[in-house]
């Protein structure tokens, strides 16, 4: 009997009780890379084909910097103006390029260390509009119309992630439409983000004066550029090409920038196939992943071993019209495809996913956003952007749909951990217990008990009652507690790493839009 204790009281005791981190289900960085769409001897062709395609075919509109520091490597300018890198140029960024890198939040519980197979997901995109299935503070509304995002918005977003567990890092998931400024947008685009979670932010900037600026302003959170360098809290989500095979040079002068700043970067090459990179899966993967690759050895002929990820982000055209369909099997199968080819490279590597096509978060949503990011998930990946809250291929965010997805990435990580196979995990001692001591079922035994909580994830607003219990309160769809949770955590979360004092310098300092009654409402 010490061995047992009672049902489903027990149980539900034991779920109420606080979890010790190191004892979750899930955690950051599960291990992932189980499902491989390419075979070892698909990855060697794939390899071979991007040395080949940027040998003999290289990159056109290169910026004076990069042509003379390839140049300089071994790389050739061919007399109609494209840039080559040689397989021998390409070979040594592989072998001195940054490994095991730290991509680090304002607080040290979020770091997250990319390494090996370690699996993170988090937001992304640059959204215009919000899914309007709510508003902020005094009024709310079930209407789901679509509207203009703003940088009230965006910093709720940040809020938002700031308290769901499942969703590791936060990148900026929408533009500031009430902003028209583009340096304004960019500053204050990038304090939004860092004041609204504590968690690692991903930025972007148009223009080099931009990040030059708003790097002043994240030395100033950091106390300091000493302080920032040792722990850059931010980086760099960098569009650095054209595609295809086109250098996008306003983007390549921010990214030198931010690279001498200190701020890790994301080389994300974003061709849509069947448009602006071949319509075949393998062509589309190969032309990313040889984009990535050329942008990966300027990065390390600038500052080498900077913290670079390995971003390729190929997507996927509806080829009936030319829309982009965000959601398709196609597009779960490209980002899972590039995960393995990052992990071929043994490279830090951040793919999309979660895009889904659906307006709003119904069935389609759910289904779209479960297989493309499982997919990624399992590749070994080790950041999964997009993974929440996107909608209608990338040009809405719903709040309630984040809630929604931090479920499903819940259940996601836990199918990325897998099964241990041990002697306790096994349970042969257990299933004799049971079977010759009684009473034939596991309920209540400390087995049972015991990995309540340590083996299993529980949704926060799915629903798992019985058809008669679900009735009785109700009979309500995910998309009502999820909307229940968006206002409670947008109505009660104000987040503190960032003090009213430090903000007030911020103040005196930028052009900061964000008033402060947006962040510190009166009570």
């Amino acid at each position: 009997m010490s061995r047992r204790a009672g049902g489903r009281a027990a149980r539900q005791a034991l779920r109420a009780a606080p979890l010790a981190e190191e004892s979750k289900p899930v955690r950051p960085g599960q291990m992932g890379g189980r499902f491989k769409p390419l075979t070892d001897e698909e990855l060697k062709r794939v390899h071979e084909a991007m040395l080949d395609l940027l040998e003999n075919v290289g990159f056109s509109r290169a910026i004076p910097s990069f042509v003379d520091r390839v140049t300089r490597a071994g790389g050739k300018l061919t007399p109609d103006g494209r840039l080559l890198f040689p397989r021998e140029l390409i070979e040594w960024t592989l072998e001195v390029c940054a490994r095991d890198i730290t991509l680090y939040g304002q607080r040290p519980e979020y770091d997250m260390l990319l390494s090996g197979n370690r699996v993170y997901f988090g937001t992304a995109g640059a959204a215009v509009h919000v899914v309007d299935t709510w508003k902020t503070h005094e009024k709310y509304s079930s209407s789901g119309a679509y509207r203009e995002s703003t940088i009230q918005d965006l910093y709720d977003a940040a809020r938002l992630v700031d308290k769901l567990e499942h969703i590791h890092f936060f990148q900026r998931c929408m533009v500031a439409r009430d902003i028209e400024d583009p340096y304004a947008m960019d500053l204050n685009t990038t304090y939004a983000s860092v004041s609204g979670t504590a968690k690692h932010c991903g930025v972007s900037y148009v223009e080099p004066g931009h990040a030059a600026d708003s790097l002043k302003l994240l030395h100033e959170i950091a106390g300091g550029e000493e302080k920032w360098r040792a722990r850059p809290f931010a980086s760099l989500s960098c569009c650095f090409v054209v595609p295809p095979l086109r250098f996008a040079e306003d983007a390549c002068r921010v990214m030198e920038v931010c690279i001498q700043g200190g701020m890790p970067v994301l080389l994300l090459a974003a061709g849509q196939a069947g448009a602006t990179s071949p319509a075949s899966l393998a062509g589309a993967v190969v032309q990313e992943c040889a984009e990535c690759l050329a942008a990966l050895a300027c990065v390390n002929l600038i500052v080498e071993g900077h913290p670079a990820i390995f971003g390729p982000w190929p997507f996927v055209s509806d080829l009936r019209t030319g829309a982009m369909s965000g959601g398709s099997g196609e597009q779960a199968v490209l980002m899972a495809a590039c995960g393995q080819v990052g992990r071929y490279l043994d490279l830090p590597t951040g793919v999309a996913a979660g895009m889904a096509d659906s307006k709003m978060p119904d069935a389609q949503s759910g289904f779209e956003k479960a297989y493309t990011v499982t997919l990624a998930g399992h590749s070994g990946t080790n950041l999964v952007y997009e993974s929440a809250g996107m909608q209608a291929s990338l040009l809405g965010f719903g709040f309630e749909s984040a809630v929604i997805d931090n479920d499903m990435l819940g259940s996601i990580n836990r199918s990325v951990r897998g099964i241990e196979i041990d002697d306790d995990n096994l349970a042969l001692e257990t299933i004799e217990d049971v079977c010759l001591n009684g009473p034939e079922h596991f309920l209540g035994h400390t087995a049972t008990l015991s990995r309540m909580q340590t083996d299993y994830v529980y949704p926060e607003v799915g629903n798992r009652l019985t058809p008669a219990e679900w009735m009785e309160l109700g009979s309500k769809t995910i998309n009502q507690p999820a909307r229940e949770k968006t206002r409670e955590i947008l109505d009660t979360h104000f987040p503190g790493h960032i003090s009213e004092e430090m903000d007030a310098r911020l103040r005196e300092l930028f052009d900061i839009r964000l008033s402060r009654e947006q962040m510190w409402p009166k009570a």
